[in-house]
């Protein structure tokens, strides 16, 4: 057979196939993400199915995939939503930082990893899955709670941080050393600076490039600029997914809402395609042995990230039963957590890390949503705020 045809025949079995798996996932309400992690591994060399012709062409689409996801995140946030972000709730990011990426370094530590990897794990570990997080509240209906600006406030400085953390973390895996690491830090923290700047001062006129109102040059100048400006931020060793969460930064207003209605559909698509290759290039083989370390780290890291974010929902003054809300809210880690050990693989630091990365966000994203729904739950209700003496005999003598 030809490997065009090849090619043709697998991508297309391929996504028939991830169409039903997310119908099942939306059906059920939980994320497709550890559906497609699964896909992915049973299609590599480990699975019982080995894709052969479609592997390159999964690869380009899982890079669109990354930049496609940090775009969009990107165009949810704007300029001064990030600066009153970083002013209302930096102790509560410090305390999430510190709580929740301790973890993933000592474990890294623990097994011997060394401290590159420890690194790496530590950001696995810390990030949350803004994707995931904002699909549930969504589903459940909670934006316009109380306590969703302090959740929104922590993903934003989760992934603010990042376009410092991807940059340094590349020039390290690679073997630059420190001083790359350190000029690597500083290119990222002028060209953040320099972005946010031009977003808060000309936000208005780089979006009045795009038209609102014409379909095809807005979607084609937005995924042009995305493009070019990660492959410019790549070229200085700034990671190209943050080069596309500062674009998606810099649009705002009416372009920015029709970029995200038209970008949704693309996003979905190379984000799933992303998820694929990440298991298609980890050895499925490897995972069991690592179920059993991969599980406890999310059960303490599940643990950390609820007390990190119910600290935080009490200092912003949110009820017992908000506080509860965001930090079960804040615990499924995705697709950072992939993109952080699959550069850590590509660089060969450590063979382990990305199966134990792998079963760990399977395990947190299945998670997360169940938990998500705990606090709704009336014994849960009950016990967070039970009812006043008078109210529970009144109620017994009924």
């Amino acid at each position: 057979m030809h490997e065009s045809t090849l090619l043709l025949i697998e991508i297309g079995a391929l996504l028939l196939g991830l169409s039903v798996l997310a119908r099942v996932a939306n059906r059920f309400g939980f994320s497709a993400i550890p559906l497609y992690l699964i896909v992915g591994l049973l299609l590599g060399d480990g699975g019982v199915l080995p894709i052969h012709a479609g592997e390159d062409f999964l690869e380009i689409g899982s890079e669109l995939g990354v930049i496609l996801l940090l775009l969009m995140l990107g165009l949810e946030y704007t300029a001064p939503e990030l600066v009153a972000s970083l002013k209302q709730a930096r102790t509560a990011g410090l305390l999430d930082l510190v709580m929740n990426a301790a973890p993933g370094a000592i474990l890294a530590f623990a097994l011997g990893w060394g401290p590159l990897a420890a690194l790496a794990l530590a950001g696995a570990t810390w990030i949350s899955s803004s994707g995931v997080i904002a699909k549930v509240l969504r589903d459940l209906r909670r934006l316009s709670n109380r306590e969703t600006p302090v959740i929104l406030s922590v993903l934003v400085i989760e992934d603010l941080a990042m376009a410092f953390y991807l940059p340094v973390l590349s020039a390290l895996v690679i073997g630059a050393g420190v001083l790359a690491g350190a000029t690597a830090l500083v290119i990222a923290v002028v060209v953040v600076l320099v972005i946010l700047f031009a977003a808060l001062r000309h936000g208005r006129k780089i979006s009045a490039a795009f038209s609102s109102t014409h379909s095809e040059s807005l979607l084609l100048g937005v995924l042009g600029l995305t493009m070019l400006v990660a492959g410019l931020a790549q070229q200085v060793n700034v990671s190209a997914a943050v080069g596309a969460f500062l674009v998606g930064i810099a649009i705002s207003g009416q372009v920015a809402e029709r970029a995200e209605e038209l970008l949704a559909p693309l996003r979905d698509l190379f984000a799933a395609i992303f998820f694929v290759f990440f298991g298609l290039s980890t050895d499925a083989a490897s995972i069991l042995p690592l179920l059993p370390i991969a599980a406890l780290l999310a059960l303490v890291t599940m643990g950390t990230k609820v007390f990190s974010g119910y600290r935080g929902a009490a200092m912003a003054g949110i009820g017992k039963l908000g506080r509860w809300r965001t930090g079960f809210a804040l615990v499924p880690r995705g697709e950072f957590s992939i993109v952080i050990a699959s550069l850590a693989v590509s660089a060969g630091i450590e063979p382990q890390l990305a199966p134990l990365v792998a079963a760990y966000v399977l395990i947190t994203v299945v998670a997360g949503p169940l938990l998500a729904r705990v606090p709704d739950a009336g014994w849960f209700r009950r016990w967070v705020a039970p009812p006043p003496p008078a109210v529970v005999a009144f109620e017994s003598r009924g």
